[in-house]
């Protein structure tokens, strides 16, 4: 019975539609599976878990001991969901190593050699970008809860559900850790030719407004000390961007062909 031969791989990383979907499914497998073992595990520590991310909610209790405060399971099945929750969601945070070289790995096929050793910088910033995020949003937590639990009249009492604490915790953490993959993004476009460092300071006003918006918009929170702790340092982060998004652009004029040189006052018409 004859073999059947595999269709070798194209040196440029050209790959048919299937062959796109077939290692589409292969890295969402792994990366699945990445996030799966780390739940399993942060579920074998849930206890410790849920005392580190609940030590915030205890902080402003220790500072305001007049606050008649507390976290209670309102139902049978609230402490066995609140497991499952808090353990996915470690198991995301745990698991970004893998799934974030699961996209890169995904994306360089498509790209040639040259990119592929520029992509390597684009990849080993973003681990360090997204878990400065979520230990930022850690650290102000604390500072963030006392101005929303400032909110309360006197005489009244904050009797907190702990799903809608640990709902609030995990998407503030989460919002900050993917927020600041913000300037990878940008990178990302330049390499492939789709935000020239000049772009991005012609609009460097309209951008840090939009962050501003954004970082209004994504954090759970309403008060403006959280969103402008999100803000700046998104801002700070563009403009990092920028300059490694020049660097880029003078390697790629001093690499490209004489013949692809256009001169701008014979091109424009006026």
């Amino acid at each position: 019975m004859a073999r059947l031969r595999r269709r070798p791989r194209d040196p440029e990383g050209r790959m048919t539609l299937g062959e796109h979907f077939r290692e589409f499914r292969r890295r969402l497998f792994v990366a699945a599976m990445a996030v799966l073992v780390c739940s399993i595990v942060a579920g074998v520590f849930y206890d410790e878990v849920f005392a580190f991310l609940s030590e915030p909610f205890y902080d402003y209790r220790r500072a305001n001991p007049e606050n008649d405060i507390s976290l209670n399971f309102g139902e049978a099945t609230s402490a066995l969901s609140n497991l499952i929750s808090l353990s996915i969601f470690v198991g995301v945070v745990a698991s970004s190593p893998v799934w974030l070289y699961q996209v890169w790995a995904f994306i360089v096929p498509g790209l040639t050699r040259k990119e592929k050793r520029i992509s390597l910088a684009f990849l080993a910033s973003t681990v360090p970008l997204f878990l400065t995020g979520v230990a930022l949003a850690y650290a102000i937590l604390p500072q963030s809860l006392a101005i929303l639990y400032g909110f309360s009249p006197e005489g009244t009492s904050n009797i907190q559900q702990v799903s809608m604490y640990f709902s609030f915790v995990t998407r503030f953490i989460l919002v900050f850790g993917l927020g600041f993959l913000f300037p990878v993004v940008l990178v990302g476009l330049n390499v492939i030719g789709a935000m020239p460092a000049d772009r991005l300071l012609r609009g460097w006003r309209v951008a840090v407004v939009l962050i501003f918006v954004f970082a209004a918009v994504a954090t759970p929170t309403a008060d403006p000390f959280t969103m402008f702790v999100f803000a700046a340092p998104l801002t700070l982060l563009y403009f990092g961007a920028w300059l490694f998004c020049r660097v880029l652009d003078k390697r790629k004029a001093a690499t490209r062909p004489d013949w692809l040189e256009v001169d701008d006052t014979e091109a424009s018409p006026l």
